[in-house]
């Protein structure tokens, strides 16, 4: 490979880089630690979606999915994030998780709305239209 050809493949190199650090993270797991920086201060700049869970949840192992699906095919509208109760029990405690699956919408740092329970995927997408826009 000539000079030329191996500067071109460095500097392609470099900015493909770039653009994968500078991409959205759109499903995260988050603990107490960094709850505040992955949700409140994301929730700024784009919709996180919290989905609050535990293993041992059968409601909330029937909801993962379809918030997957929903977060994959709005591609980057909203950022889902997932906090287990069992490890992450100061954040379940901020904001009053009493039952689980509990998911709530974060937008400028506040909780806009939220539903609690396995809801059908139709009422999941209606919800998140409402609260995308």
């Amino acid at each position: 490979m000539d000079e030329i050809e191996r500067i071109r493949a460095e500097k392609i190199k470099k900015l493909l880089e770039k653009v994968e650090g500078d991409k959205l993270e759109i499903k995260i797991d988050v603990s107490d630690d960094n709850f505040e920086e992955k949700v409140v201060e994301q929730s700024k700049k784009n919709p996180v979606v919290v989905d609050f869970w535990a293993q041992w949840c059968m409601p909330c192992l029937m909801i993962t999915p379809i918030l997957e699906k929903f977060v994959e095919e709005h591609n980057g509208k909203f950022v889902l994030a997932k906090v287990n109760v069992d490890e992450a029990r100061g954040a379940a405690q901020r904001y009053g998780i009493m039952s689980i699956p509990s998911v709530k919408m974060f937008k400028d740092g506040k909780v806009v709305d939220e539903f609690v329970g396995a809801l059908p995927e139709p009422m999941v997408k209606e919800w998140l239209n409402k609260n995308l826009g």
